[in-house]
């Protein structure tokens, strides 16, 4: 049952219910089940709490003892960024590959599979998917994280992956509002700006983001962007005009509206996490996602008194404090309910049918999922382009990987590649990992005399990396090449691979190729 701490005010609840923290370990912390316990009503999970669907679950089922309608929300986008499976890597090859497939029913399946792991895991809140549209190659956050760079194409993709997460009972959150895709910052580290024009961003940024209305997303996420056209004095999450001007009253939006994590640079470099988030409500925002860095008692606590201090110095509405408690909560409801609300105009939003009390019964998901469409969908993502005197690997080759930084979306500690996959096929396969000025002539002297296969990710974004393949495919042209980011440069090697995505099942489709099956 739910539990609320005799004694803690309406509007000490109210603040703490708007929260959405995070922690460190792999059970719950008697700090968040004690604020669970005074109206906190959201946790946010990330990789660290992960240790097996086992674990997951037993920890899911540990916060809902303290309080059973919990939001157990998570960054799963599948591809490249992955919580479930953050040391394994993705069972789905992510939106870049389902974009460049553009089969909105495989679209639909995948969300749905993906839904339906982790709604046995006792997760009910997934913060995706990215309906940015990738306008600017250069981009170094988005990238494979969008659908694509066609505004119809990421529109209905988005929809698509709504109703098939939705579909498992958990809820979508259609992010980074109003489109993060034409920045070449990321706002993990500073405050992007886009200069669009006003019509250009309502025939392309806002387009997924009516789809993903339209679909009955029950949650959207804001982005730390500042977009002149339609705020020029505050980013996204912190601008009244954005989330309350534009998406509640011009969309009709009216689900909820969660931020972007707190702690990033955009944020708490230039208005500190406890100001931004008074600032974030009172603009419309309804939830604070804090946790990613912050993950302990203190913050929380910060929070939940510089909200309480903004309502009682008059600077935060306690009406909008309210509201946005009472949003949080419905979804909370609508998670915990046997039966869900068909496609609506959002969260609290109790228009259409209800799809009876299996999650896993309902639409496209169907009670024939199949385990392996992650797979599927990878394989069908692949761009293969063969030169004439491409001759095929019939023995272990060597493969050398050019490794860029990891943004802090998708993490350092997340293997990708195709080396592992190319072992399991060709025994014996050799790997190393390269990067910088000399990466090319390292990775020449490593290989030897064997086949190379050179793996990239997004080659056009780095010149070192591009000098590599380069300086590789002069001494060894039989080399071949495999792309896992954006394929914006054009085919190079005896063979290349663009796999539209680096998750675990992009690099197994690359190396069934590679090895000729």
């Amino acid at each position: 049952m739910t539990t609320l701490t005799d004694g803690t005010s309406t509007l000490t609840r109210d603040a703490l219910a708007v929260l959405q923290p995070g922690f460190t370990g792999t059970t719950a912390p008697d700090w968040l089940l004690r604020r669970l316990g005074e109206g906190l009503a959201s946790v946010g999970l990330f990789g660290r709490n992960i240790a097996s669907p086992d674990q997951l679950a037993s920890l899911t089922a540990q916060l809902r003892t303290e309080r059973d309608d919990v939001l157990v929300a998570i960054d799963e986008e599948g591809g490249d960024v992955t919580r479930l499976e953050v040391r394994t890597g993705s069972s789905f090859p992510g939106n870049h590959a389902l974009g460049a497939v553009d089969d909105v029913a495989l679209t639909r399946e995948v969300a749905a599979e993906l839904g339906r792991r982790l709604a046995v895991c006792g997760v009910n809140l997934n913060w995706a998917p990215s309906a940015d549209i990738n306008s600017d190659p250069g981009n170094p956050v988005i990238g494979v994280r969008s659908f694509g760079a066609d505004a119809s194409l990421v529109a209905r993709h988005t929809a698509a992956y709504v109703s098939g997460l939705q579909s498992a009972g958990v809820a979508a959150c259609a992010k980074h509002f109003p489109g993060h895709g034409d920045t070449a910052v990321d706002s993990h580290h500073a405050l992007p700006r886009i200069d669009a024009e006003l019509p250009v961003l309502q025939t392309r940024e806002l387009a997924p983001f009516r789809a993903a209305i339209e679909a009955g997303t029950r949650a959207v996420m804001t982005a730390h962007i500042l977009v002149p056209a339609l705020d020029p004095d505050r980013p996204a999450t912190l601008s009244p005009r954005i989330l309350t001007g534009l998406l509640r009253e011009e969309l009709g939006y009216d689900g909820l509206i969660v931020t972007d994590g707190m702690e990033m640079r955009a944020i708490s470099g230039t208005y500190g996490i406890e100001r931004g988030s008074v600032l974030a409500i009172a603009a419309g925002a309804d939830a604070i996602c804090v946790g990613g860095g912050l993950a302990d008692d203190e913050t929380v606590l910060r929070l939940r008194d510089a909200l309480v201090a903004a309502v009682r110095s008059g600077e935060l509405a306690e009406e909008r404090l309210a509201d946005a408690a009472a949003r949080v909560r419905a979804l909370a409801a609508w998670t915990a309910s046997s039966e869900k609300p068909g496609p609506g105009r959002g969260a609290a939003s109790a228009s259409g049918s209800p799809s009876g009390p299996s999650a896993l019964s309902a639409g496209h998901s169907g009670s024939t999922h199949r385990a392996d469409v992650g797979l599927i969908a990878a394989r069908r993502a692949l761009t293969v382009t063969r030169a004439e005197h491409f001759t095929r690997v019939t023995e272990a080759p060597y493969v050398a990987a050019f490794t860029p930084v990891a943004n802090f979306a998708v993490g350092d500690e997340t293997p990708w590649g195709v080396a592992a996959e190319l072992r399991r096929l060709l025994p014996g396969t050799e790997t190393g990992s390269f990067a910088g000025e000399r990466a090319g002539a390292e990775a020449l002297a490593a290989a030897g005399g064997r086949r190379i296969v050179a793996v990239v990710r997004d080659a056009h974004r780095h010149a070192w990396m591009a000098a590599a393949l380069e300086t590789v495919l002069a001494a060894r042209p039989d080399t071949i090449v495999v792309e896992m980011g954006v394929p914006q440069s054009p085919p190079r090697g005896a063979l290349h691979i663009a796999t539209h995505g680096a998750a675990r099942v992009c690099g197994r489709a690359a190396a069934e190729v590679i090895a000729g099956l």
